[in-house]
């Protein structure tokens, strides 16, 4: 079977270049153009990275792969889109993945209901999507045992502290939030009804059945995660730390080769694992 062709989107940044490392490295997966020379690598209009060879640029060897600024030159003959970037392009990208019956993983954080709303309509018309607040399988994992945590001990608090580096500019971190989804799931709540994510002043006790979060940000933390529950006489913590973003793309790529086989429609990296089973 063919390789599957894979389009990087944001490659000249931090995770685009991780991204392009485990295309790269992952059996069945190639860098679409790596044959033909073609741009396959899409950045920002003005990124630095314009003209550079993906692979140079990523720390491995040349593949033959220009990053451009042209995302429609990019994406003829692509199977699939790995996409770490910004709302706004994610939801573009989704509907060029609808048109064109592809794949598209999208990493991005910070989207808005809207964002969601237009990216579920993209999936439904034709795209493979899975779009995850974070594609590392341990905190996959992680996520699936506080939801079982959270509906055992249903009467604990639950507070969730992250923490990244000072470039981030979304918060609570994409990954915060799947764990504060993760827990409402166990609760059976919806967690836009029950999340506390700002306290200040004089607030009074905490309110019983909230999901509280704490932002932290500094140096160049990868990403740090803790859900507490709380109760009477007990502490239990639960703790993720990143040390290379590596694990994220790893886990796109997979994701990218498990999303060919598959019809149509939204998933989760839950459904990659197969955690919802």
């Amino acid at each position: 079977m063919a390789d599957l062709k894979v389009v990087v989107a944001g490659a000249g940044g931090r995770m685009g270049a991780a991204n392009i490392r485990a295309v790269a490295a992952l059996g069945g997966l190639s860098l679409h153009g790596a044959i033909a020379k073609l741009h396959a690598a899409v950045d920002r209009p003005g990124s630095p990275a314009i003209g550079l060879d993906a692979g140079l640029f990523a720390g491995i060897e040349e593949l033959g792969v220009r990053i451009t600024d042209d995302i429609d030159a990019a994406l003829v003959g692509a199977d699939a889109i790995i996409d770490f970037t910004a709302p706004g392009a994610s939801v573009a990208l989704s509907q060029k993945a609808a048109a064109l019956g592809m794949v598209h993983i999208i990493g991005t954080t910070g989207c808005s209901e809207q964002d969601d709303a237009a990216i579920a309509a993209s999936a439904q018309a034709g795209a493979r999507i899975v779009k995850s607040g974070n594609f590392s399988m341990g905190m996959v994992v992680l996520a699936n045992l506080v939801e079982k945590a959270a509906a055992a001990l249903a009467d604990y608090d639950i507070e969730i502290l992250e923490m990244h580096h000072n470039k981030k500019v979304d918060a609570p971190s994409g990954t915060a939030l799947l764990l504060g989804e993760a827990a409402a799931k166990g609760r059976d709540i919806a967690l836009k009804d029950h999340a506390v994510t700002v306290r200040d002043g004089h607030t009074g006790p905490r309110e019983a059945g909230t999901i509280g979060f704490a932002t932290l940000r500094g140096g160049n933390v990868i990403g740090d995660h803790m859900v507490i529950l709380a109760g009477p006489s007990e502490r239990i913590e639960l703790n993720h730390r990143a040390q290379d973003r590596t694990i994220y793309a790893n886990g796109a790529a997979r994701a990218a080769l498990w999303a060919a086989s598959q019809p149509p429609g939204l998933y989760s990296m839950t459904d990659v694992l197969g955690l919802n089973d």
